[in-house]
This record gives structure tokens, C-alpha cells and sequence, in this order.
């Protein structure tokens, strides 16, 4: 089916994107992915060709592109079997933060190289003792003159060894409630003193982005780095969860449907006792299943994906999205492998790969239980 969303302006940079992942990314993802890391000249290079920050206004190194630019760099990324680096984290998470509550001197400081890929971007949020539960972090970031002094640990941070400027959700009034005005963003950029990235985490799968355990011990940073104002932190992070949310379920979307295909096309070719595993009913009627939930959830995503260029408030509604994309993307990977049998156990097959890399999908962003929390209260059941 067209998608209506696209105008001829979208359907080129599509194609235009997908021949430079074809040539650029794809013939070294598993090369990095070995490595454990995306070498920092990947970036700069996403930067020399406008696909960072593409959304930013022109005077920041941007192209005052709209949302669906940046989707459909996800999706690409998503059906080259390229998901296992983040590359929302930077494009679409945290950057706008730095636009959206910087003063004009930070955004002139930060903004122009987050488009050019010298400087690269993490946000830290989650802390050993605390999850999904934002309100109970435990950083602290109290005012001494001119700096703050920051104190606390943070896990999980996608880009957290390869990342320039971080931003640190910290308590700076330990007393306040943390809805209210207790916590607020600071931006701490590589190599401050008392700032360490202790280790780099082994993990079930998307070995191809680093993801870090940070440390703050008396790091000194100056309060010029306060990101909008004091207290506002936990405010501001509920802003952004809409688009982070929606940014998980465009790529889970995609990636669901790059695996149906994948699926299929390996059905049609693996036969057993005597025909292709595509004609046996049981796998007809499964797939045609999966293939249901999945062009009802692409129209519900594209939906959002309209929605929230038009600036409506779809908060439940990106809930809904994030626990259905998630899910049915685990779903997909997990039929695919089982159709391919024990090749499909075999890392060098995508379908394996996939597997393993989408499981953490349903867990970051805010778990899938969180999302049917959110979406039951804004039921008024």
C-alpha cells in the first residue's frame, strides 16, 4: 500500500538514504558490530551528508526537515537489518533537548556539531536502583558558586563511551519532590574532572552500540551547563517521552516488517519433505497472522508519526504504539528464527541476529508494563 504520509520530497530522500546505508553502513555493520563500536568517523561522515539533526533550523547545521525525515532514516536503518546502533538516541532524543530548553549561547555551542558529528550524544537517566521510576533517581547535583557539584551513577547509557556532551538528569534540592521541582538536566561534556565511564557493558545482543556505566565522584561542572532552568528536569523529560516513544515504535515497525519478509522469503526456499515450508497451512495461516498485525500496526503508527507533526498531545497513544511495536517485533523475530529452523540459531544469520537485538526494545524507553500503566490512567477507568 502508498503510504499517504509521503510527498514526492520524502519518497526521494528515502531512496537517496537507503543507497548511502546500502554503500556506507551496511557493507561494515558487522564489522563494528565485532568491535563493539561505531568508529566516531561514522558520524562525522552521516554529518558531511545531512542525515544528523536533519530537523535542526539551517543556522544550527540542520535542514529544517520535518519529522518524517528523520523516521524514515530509522526505518531505513531498520530494514538493512541496522537497528542494533541507536541512532535516535543522537538524532531524535537528545538533541532536542538541547534545542528545546537551551539558552541561545548553548545551542550556538552544541547544536552546529551535533549536526556535523563532532560532538556525539547520550542522555543519562537510569541508575542502578531505579528503572522506568524517573522520580526516584538518586544523583545529586548541588550548587557550589559558580559549578555544580555532581555525585551518583548511572547505567545502561547508549553512546555513554563514544559520547562528547552527556546529559544527566540529577536531584539539585534533595528535599523537594522530584514531579515538582527536585530534579534538573545538566550537560557534562568528555573529559571533566570526577567524570568516568567505568565500564563498558557486555550484553545480550546490539553489540554494535557501546552502553555504558557512568560515574560521577565530585565532578565540578560549571553551572553555565544547566540545560533550561533549575527544577524543571523532571518536567522536561516528560515532554520528550512522546517522541522518544514514538521513535522506538517507527523503528520496531519497520524492523518487523523487514523480518516478515526475510521470513518469507526463506519459507519459499527451505523445503521439507519435499516442498517449501511456505506451502505448509500452519506456517500460511501464522504468518498471515503476523502479516495482519503488522499492516494494522503500520497504520497506526503512521497515524502517530501525522499526528505528532501536526503538534498534538498523543502521550497514551504513543504508549499504546511503543508496547504493540515492541512486542510484535519480539513476536516476528521469534517466528522467523523458528522457521529457519537451526539455521536460525546460527549468529550469521540476520534473522538470529534480530532476535537477539530486539529484545531490549520492549524495556528501554520506559518498559512495556510502564506503558499500560500510563495508557490505563489516561483511561480514567
Amino acid at each position: 500500500m502508498k503510504r499517504r504520509i509521503f510527498d514526492p520530497e520524502h519518497s526521494a530522500f528515502q531512496q537517496t538514504f537507503k543507497r548511502f546505508v546500502d554503500k556506507e553502513i551496511a557493507p561494515y555493520y558487522l564489522e563494528w558490530e565485532g568491535k563493539k563500536e561505531i568508529p566516531r568517523e561514522f558520524y562525522l561522515n552521516m554529518g558531511r551528508h545531512g542525515y544528523l539533526c536533519p530537523w535542526l533550523p539551517t543556522e544550527f547545521g540542520g535542514s529544517n526537515a520535518d519529522f518524517l525525515y528523520c523516521a524514515i532514516i530509522l526505518e531505513e536503518l531498520a530494514r538493512a537489518q541496522c537497528s542494533g546502533f541507536l541512532m535516535g538516541v543522537h538524532n531524535d532524543i537528545v538533541s532536542h533537548y538541547l534545542y528545546s530548553y537551551t539558552n541561545d549561547e548553548q545551542k550556538k555551542r552544541w547544536l552546529p556539531k551535533c549536526a556535523s558529528g563532532e560532538i556525539i550524544l547520550a542522555i543519562a537517566m537510569t541508575e542502578p536502583e531505579c528503572g522506568s521510576d524517573l522520580a526516584a533517581i538518586k544523583t545529586t547535583a548541588i550548587r557550589d558558586g559558580d559549578d555544580y557539584m555532581l555525585n551518583g551513577r548511572k547505567i545502561f547509557i547508549s553512546n555513554g563511551t563514544i559520547a562528547d556532551l552527556v546529559v544527566v538528569a540529577a536531584k539539585t534540592d534533595t528535599a523537594a519532590d522530584p514531579h515538582k521541582g527536585g530534579v534538573s538536566l545538566i550537560a557534562v561534556e568528555r573529559g571533566t574532572k570526577g567524570f568516568e565511564v567505568t565500564r563498558k557493558l557486555d550484553k545480550m545482543g546490539t553489540h554494535i552500540q557501546d552502553t555504558a556505566e557512568l560515574v560521577f565522584e565530585d565532578c565540578r561542572v560549571p553551572a553555565v551547563n544547566l540545560i533550561g532552568k533549575e527544577g524543571r528536569g523532571f518536567l522536561y523529560l516528560m515532554e520528550k517521552l512522546q517522541q522518544e516513544r514514538l521513535v522506538i515504535a517507527v523503528s520496531s515497525q519497520a524492523w518487523s516488517e523487514s523480518l516478515l519478509e526475510m521470513t518469507i522469503q526463506y519459507a519459499k526456499t527451505r523445503k521439507q519433505f519435499g516442498r517449501p515450508i511456505s506451502k505448509f497451512q500452519v506456517h500460511q495461516h501464522k504468518l498471515a497472522e503476523i502479516a495482519t498485525e503488522i499492516q494494522g500496526c503500520r497504520a497506526f503508527v503512521d497515524a502517530l508519526i501525522q499526528a505528532h507533526m501536526e503538534g498534538e498531545e498523543i502521550v497514551k497513544e504513543t504508549c499504546m504504539a511503543k508496547h504493540w511495536a515492541t512486542d510484535l517485533l519480539k513476536r516476528t523475530a521469534d517466528y522467523g528464527v523458528q522457521l529457519h529452523g537451526g539455521y536460525g540459531y546460527m549468529s550469521e544469520y540476520p534473522i538470529c541476529r534480530a532476535y537477539v537485538d530486539c529484545r531490549v526494545w520492549s524495556i528501554f524507553g520506559g518498559t512495556n508494563e510502564i506503558m499500560k500503566e500510563i495508557i490505563s490512567k489516561r483511561m480514567d477507568l
